[in-house]
């Protein structure tokens, strides 16, 4: 939930009031309702070096939005006072080469602050340390402003639709309310529009399938000159252009296939090999990746078979045999 503009996302929005708390646990449909604070101040202070880093601040009384999966130690342990738990990530970033170790004091904006807990949190899209803790600690560790709270999150009544209940309290307190799916294509949408991410993506994908046409094209050009005797040959029993055209279409489909077999399947190895490494982590391979690149595949086979196709179809069988 944010305050409504379209631009904002996760890592920049427009703090809220705390009055919008109660403004929100008050709308019908909603079972409960509660803060969440995400800030990106200094990263703890290491041999002198500062960062940035993901700060969340969680809800005091239930800590909902605490990590789950833990490598060492418990969230449970953030009722504790100057606590956090910091991801393995930004763990080996802050102590490289170090095991990973309990009850470690770090600074963090002037604030002496103690690791409870080391988790397996899910990779950000910037590569900085993912820490949580209560939302009173976090707002110390920033600073206090005149408004902090971030977000607000909320958990509909059993039997009510997500939707319907981010309806509600848009209607009723003006705020912008987001199911979890929305506000992820929201973040999508927000890089794909103001960052240059598809701009260079796009001039590689398209600089790759013009020469992938070019070559494959001139491969199969190649490959009917020197068998345009076999084709006449053919022709001149009787074998239909149809028949020829699928001929050449079946050769530029089995090349295609295994060569995207190939391709996918080195990739698969690449991402599952790399999976468990710090710096790639997170990076997977889609089913939604491979089906846009089959079709990318599709398309080059069939321009990369045209030229070959119209010079069999327009092809005399006279002409072959002409001494």
């Amino acid at each position: 939930m944010g305050d409504g503009c379209e631009d904002r996302i996760f890592r920049a929005t427009k703090a809220l009031k705390d009055t919008d708390l109660t403004r929100v646990r008050g709308v019908s449909g909603v079972e409960w309702a509660v803060k969440l604070f995400q800030r990106s101040p200094r990263r703890p202070d290491s041999c002198g070096k500062f960062a940035t880093c993901i700060l969340l601040g969680l809800d005091d009384a239930t800590l909902t939005g605490a990590p789950r999966k833990m490598l060492l130690g418990s969230w449970q342990r953030l009722q504790e006072p100057d606590s956090i738990v910091i991801d393995n990530a930004g763990y080996i970033l802050l102590f490289p080469g170090e095991p990973l170790e309990l009850d470690r004091e770090l600074e963090m904006n002037d604030h002496k602050v103690k690791i409870v807990g080391i988790s397996d949190a899910s990779a950000p899209f910037l590569s900085n340390p993912v820490i949580h803790t209560r939302y009173s600690e976090a707002v110390n560790f920033i600073g206090r402003e005149r408004t902090q709270l971030s977000y607000v999150l909320v958990r509909p009544q059993p039997g009510l639709n997500a939707e319907e209940v981010c309806r509600r309290i848009e209607a009723q307190t003006g705020l912008r309310a987001r199911t979890t799916d929305q506000f992820r294509w929201d973040c999508i949408l927000y890089y794909l529009k103001n960052t240059g991410i598809p701009v260079n993506f796009g001039i590689t994908i398209t600089i790759a399938l013009i020469v992938g046409t070019v070559v494959a094209g001139q491969t199969f050009y190649l490959f009917t000159l020197e068998n345009l005797k076999q084709f006449g040959a053919l022709k001149a029993i009787g074998v239909t252009n149809w028949r020829l055209t699928g001929m050449v279409l079946l050769q530029a489909f089995t090349a295609g296939v295994m060569g995207f077999g190939l391709g996918t399947g080195m990739a698969a190895a690449f991402f599952e090999m790399t999976l468990q490494k710090i710096a790639t982590r997170g990076i997977i391979l889609m089913w939604q990746s491979v089906a846009i690149t089959g079709g990318c595949i599709l398309f080059v086979v069939i321009i990369a078979s045209l030229l070959s196709i119209r010079r069999v179809v327009v092809l005399e069988t006279a002409a072959v045999f002409r001494g």
